[in-house]
């Protein structure tokens, strides 16, 4: 069962050579985000986590408008690694929310 934290289209593969922005659409049961997200990156091999935030995520910050957040661009990922993407943020009902989504390099 996954947690209904978990984003809906997660696990997505993205290549070595590829750089992404990705966007999530916060449901409007969890609120109406507001601030400055933040993002954490993490590669997990299946025992660890090791926060890889500044590697991966070299420049930007995560945006807000409306009931999306957009992400900072995602690349410099290692094939055959695993990656957990963590977005948090606050809500106007004043919530602190988080969900993620896994990444998976490939070639």
């Amino acid at each position: 069962m996954s947690s209904v934290r978990e984003i809906k289209e997660s696990l997505r593969e993205q290549g070595t050579e590829e750089e992404i922005t990705y966007t999530l659409t916060v449901p409007t049961t969890w609120g109406t985000p507001t601030g400055t997200p933040t993002v954490a990156v993490y590669s997990y091999d299946g025992a660890a986590y090791t926060d890889v935030t500044s590697t991966v995520v070299p420049a930007g910050s995560a945006s807000i408008a409306s009931q999306v957040i957009t992400l900072p661009e995602i690349k410099l990922l290692t094939v055959d690694t695993l990656y957990r993407v963590e977005v948090k943020f606050s809500t106007s009902e004043g919530d602190v929310k988080e969900a993620y989504a896994w990444l998976d390099c490939k070639r």
